[in-house]
Protein backbone atom coordinates (compact mmCIF):
# COMPACT_ATOMS: atom_id res chain seq x y z
CA UNK A 1 0.00 0.00 0.00
CA UNK A 2 2.74 2.53 0.81
CA UNK A 3 4.22 1.64 -2.17
CA UNK A 4 1.21 2.68 -3.69
CA UNK A 5 1.06 5.96 -2.60
CA UNK A 6 4.63 6.57 -3.10
CA UNK A 7 4.01 5.79 -7.10
CA UNK A 8 1.23 7.89 -7.35
CA UNK A 9 2.44 11.08 -5.89
CA UNK A 10 6.18 10.38 -7.94
CA UNK A 11 3.56 10.67 -11.13
CA UNK A 12 1.74 13.59 -9.85
CA UNK A 13 4.85 15.49 -8.94
CA UNK A 14 6.25 14.58 -12.13
CA UNK A 15 2.83 15.68 -14.47
CA UNK A 16 3.51 18.87 -12.11
CA UNK A 17 7.02 19.74 -12.84
CA UNK A 18 6.24 19.04 -16.60
CA UNK A 19 3.92 21.36 -16.67
CA UNK A 20 5.79 24.19 -14.96
CA UNK A 21 8.26 23.68 -16.92
CA UNK A 22 5.95 24.01 -19.96
CA UNK A 23 5.04 26.78 -19.49
CA UNK A 24 8.44 28.33 -18.28
CA UNK A 25 10.38 27.65 -21.03
CA UNK A 26 8.21 26.43 -24.10
CA UNK A 27 6.91 29.29 -26.53
CA UNK A 28 3.14 28.73 -26.97
CA UNK A 29 3.51 27.18 -30.49
CA UNK A 30 5.42 24.56 -28.58
CA UNK A 31 3.04 24.53 -25.42
CA UNK A 32 -0.11 24.69 -28.26
CA UNK A 33 1.43 21.25 -30.19
CA UNK A 34 2.17 19.57 -27.26
CA UNK A 35 -1.13 20.20 -25.90
CA UNK A 36 -2.95 18.50 -28.98
CA UNK A 37 -0.06 15.23 -28.92
CA UNK A 38 -1.16 14.68 -25.44
CA UNK A 39 -4.80 15.25 -26.16
CA UNK A 40 -4.29 12.82 -29.08
CA UNK A 41 -2.81 10.55 -27.07
CA UNK A 42 -5.33 10.44 -24.00
CA UNK A 43 -8.33 10.39 -26.04
CA UNK A 44 -6.89 7.14 -28.13
CA UNK A 45 -7.55 9.47 -31.43
CA UNK A 46 -5.81 11.43 -33.53
CA UNK A 47 -9.26 13.45 -33.93
CA UNK A 48 -9.68 16.07 -31.12
CA UNK A 49 -13.15 17.43 -31.14
CA UNK A 50 -12.81 20.71 -29.15
CA UNK A 51 -13.00 24.37 -29.81
CA UNK A 52 -10.22 27.50 -30.24
CA UNK A 53 -11.80 29.04 -27.18
CA UNK A 54 -11.71 25.98 -25.38
CA UNK A 55 -8.00 25.55 -26.24
CA UNK A 56 -7.29 29.23 -25.03
CA UNK A 57 -8.89 28.62 -21.83
CA UNK A 58 -6.73 25.43 -20.91
CA UNK A 59 -3.49 27.08 -22.18
CA UNK A 60 -4.25 30.14 -20.50
CA UNK A 61 -3.73 32.79 -23.08
CA UNK A 62 -6.40 34.38 -25.82
CA UNK A 63 -8.56 32.46 -28.83
CA UNK A 64 -6.85 34.74 -31.00
CA UNK A 65 -3.74 33.85 -30.26
CA UNK A 66 -4.84 30.38 -30.59
CA UNK A 67 -6.04 30.28 -34.51
CA UNK A 68 -3.23 32.08 -35.49
CA UNK A 69 -0.68 29.16 -34.31
CA UNK A 70 -3.01 26.75 -35.32
CA UNK A 71 -2.69 28.21 -38.68
CA UNK A 72 0.52 28.14 -38.43
CA UNK A 73 1.09 24.51 -37.44
CA UNK A 74 -1.51 24.29 -40.23
CA UNK A 75 1.00 25.37 -42.88
CA UNK A 76 3.65 23.31 -41.19
CA UNK A 77 1.26 20.14 -42.35
CA UNK A 78 1.57 19.12 -38.89
CA UNK A 79 -1.99 19.32 -37.87
CA UNK A 80 -4.99 19.27 -40.05
CA UNK A 81 -8.26 21.72 -38.60
CA UNK A 82 -11.87 21.23 -39.82
CA UNK A 83 -15.25 22.84 -38.26
CA UNK A 84 -14.64 22.57 -34.17
CA UNK A 85 -11.93 19.97 -34.70
CA UNK A 86 -7.95 19.30 -34.90
CA UNK A 87 -6.55 15.80 -36.71
CA UNK A 88 -2.70 15.82 -35.54
CA UNK A 89 -1.05 14.38 -38.17
CA UNK A 90 2.38 14.43 -36.62
CA UNK A 91 2.47 12.63 -33.50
Amino acid sequence: WQSFILQSYNMRMSELLESLDAIAFLKMDERLFRYLKDKAMVNHDDLIQTTHQDIAYDLHTSRVVVSRLLKKLERENKIKLGRNNIKVIEL
